[in-house]
């Protein structure tokens, strides 16, 4: 009976000491996402021409460190945020300025948040591996319809025809927003080397900016071609210290009527308005 009491004690002691899923701060017990981050090329690539820029940070606003984020987009004056993780995914509208959450609505514990993107009345925002795509009114977050797809949901912007959805390879889908339908597809490559891992996407003056999971870096994306014309170095933006667990840069919204450009990550307690700087 002892050598029972001491198996149990034992293996409550390395329960209590696995992370907790209400801890957000460590987020190991996830599973990974193809083993992409290991895969990965460098980058940019080695042999990489394209033009790199660096940031001047012109303002912070404060953020909720622990929304997932998964997706952001600024449309009329607010953030619209989409964040990840069974059972705490959610949609938002924010006050940029505050930080303050003005309107929310939780998502299915099934489903696993990931990108987001506002068309006309609607909001889209798509799943990790449920592929499905949820469609919300706008105004009252209500729901409206789904579209299905195959593979998995990353992120998701639109252009003036399309909406435009990466898969976590080096795939950009260009989408028909009343059918969901595939209308074609490129390939993101920078010196004939395939970008991987594209996430958080947003449409900035006409190219495909996107997020590399796990890196610092953002890619800029010919959209008709699928070639990186340039490249925005973020390392340095939010300090190591206030960085624990998962949470890496992921999250580009651009204010168009302001020329604003806005970024922040997965569990970063900071929205950052900057410019670009080139090299």
């Amino acid at each position: 009976m002892k050598r029972w009491g001491f198996a149990f004690s034992l293996l409550v002691l390395v329960l209590a000491n696995l992370p907790h899923p209400t801890d957000l701060t460590d987020l190991s017990y996830l599973p990974a996402r193809g083993a992409l981050s290991a895969q990965a090329p460098a980058i940019p690539p080695a042999a990489s021409k394209a033009p790199v820029d660096t940031f001047r940070v012109v303002r912070s606003y404060p953020h909720d460190s622990e929304a997932f984020t998964q997706g952001l987009e600024f449309v009329d004056g607010f953030l619209y945020e989409g964040t990840g993780l069974n059972g705490r995914s959610s949609i938002r509208k924010v006050k940029l300025e505050t930080g303050d959450v003005v309107q929310r609505r939780a998502v299915g514990a099934e489903h696993f948040g990931e990108g987001i993107t506002l068309w006309n009345d609607t909001l889209i925002e798509l799943t990790w591996q449920s592929q499905v795509a949820l469609v919300y009114d706008r105004r009252t977050f209500q729901p409206l319809r789904t579209f299905s797809y195959s593979g998995e949901g990353w992120g998701l912007t639109h252009d003036t025809a399309n909406l435009i959805m990466s898969d976590g390879t080096a795939a950009l889908r260009f989408l028909d927003p009343a059918t969901f339908r595939e209308r074609r597809r490129v390939t993101v490559t920078d010196a004939g080397v395939p970008v991987t891992a594209l996430n958080e996407l947003e449409f900035v003056k006409g190219e495909v900016w996107a997020n590399i999971w796990t890196t610092d870096f953002i890619a800029r994306v010919d959209p008709a071609t699928g070639r990186v014309t340039g490249w925005i170095d973020l390392r340095g933006l939010l300090p190591a210290r206030e960085r624990a667990g998962d949470a890496v840069l992921n999250g580009i919204a651009y204010d168009a009527a302001n020329d604003r450009l806005l970024v922040t990550g997965k569990l970063w307690p900071r929205v950052f308005e900057i410019k670009l700087v080139s090299r």
